[in-house]
């Protein structure tokens, strides 16, 4: 009979689901939203959306829709399994095949599930462990006399609400969309493809290829806002080829 999940295990499960979800929704309309502001797609080619308390804009043209949709599907599904350490949006130049623009969005899971402790006197045990966002983990046990170790009976996460989570969300869309003020001005046409870095023990559809990462020749790099959900942090950075700057201030606005 194979063994059924803990509640525990469970829960972790769950948040870990959830804040997959996020992700997912934020990276598909952060990719719309930098295909618009960076006019890879003409501005008739999007429609107005209200997204995390903001006018945002979402493409139309039923290509890059179908393959974002299948992007965003294969996130969530390699997410689940805590197999991403990032996702990639390409900016290239139709004409030279050049790539322009890096959008890396790095993805990293800090939710600890287990904690041992050892050669403690307690009977009773109360242990806080604390995540890279200042959220804590409270684990409740008692001591196991016999091989004088902690069992570990409950763990409760602390988890941002998801306001907070939606606030932070939208501080970073304003500073995407204040690129505008620092990014080079995109002359000619251009296109996009996304890349997802996954661990070695990924299950690959067979309708997707192994890449090398895409770098940017002669490139300058800004560190944007990051975002924290329940399991997940996100940082975004921006890398551009310098030499194409021209009529634009060198400096990002504050938002």
């Amino acid at each position: 009979m194979p063994k059924q999940p803990s509640t525990h295990e469970s829960n972790l499960r769950l948040t870990l689901n959830g804040s997959s979800k996020t992700v997912v929704r934020f990276f598909e309309v952060a990719c719309n939203t930098i295909l618009f502001q960076r006019g890879v797609y003409p501005p008739e080619d999007f429609t107005r959306v209200k997204r995390y308390g903001l006018d945002l804009r979402t493409i139309c043209d039923d290509e890059a829709r179908a393959y974002i949709k299948m992007i965003v599907h294969q996130l969530y599904r390699w997410l689940r399994k805590s197999h991403v350490s990032g996702v990639d949006i390409i900016i290239t130049s139709r004409e030279t095949g050049q790539h322009i623009e890096r959008w890396h969005f790095d993805v990293r899971l800090y939710l600890r599930s287990s904690v041992a402790v050892w050669d403690t006197p307690a009977d009773k045990l109360q242990i806080t462990v604390t995540n890279e966002d200042g959220k804590n983990c409270n684990i409740a046990g008692s001591r196991d006399e016999e091989h004088d170790a902690p069992i570990m009976r409950e763990m409760k996460v602390i988890q941002k609400t998801e306001t907070e989570v939606e606030q932070e969300i939208q501080s970073l869309f304003r500073q995407i969309a204040a690129s505008v003020t620092f990014l080079p001005i995109l002359d000619g046409e251009y296109t996009f493809n996304v890349m997802i870095c996954v661990d070695a023990n990924s299950k690959v559809p067979q309708d997707w290829v192994e890449s090398e990462t895409k770098e940017i020749t002669n490139a300058e790099e800004v560190l944007l806002r990051s975002f924290f959900t329940s399991s997940h942090q996100v940082g975004t950075v921006v890398s551009y080829r310098y030499g194409l700057l021209k009529n634009n201030a060198a400096t990002l606005a504050t938002c």
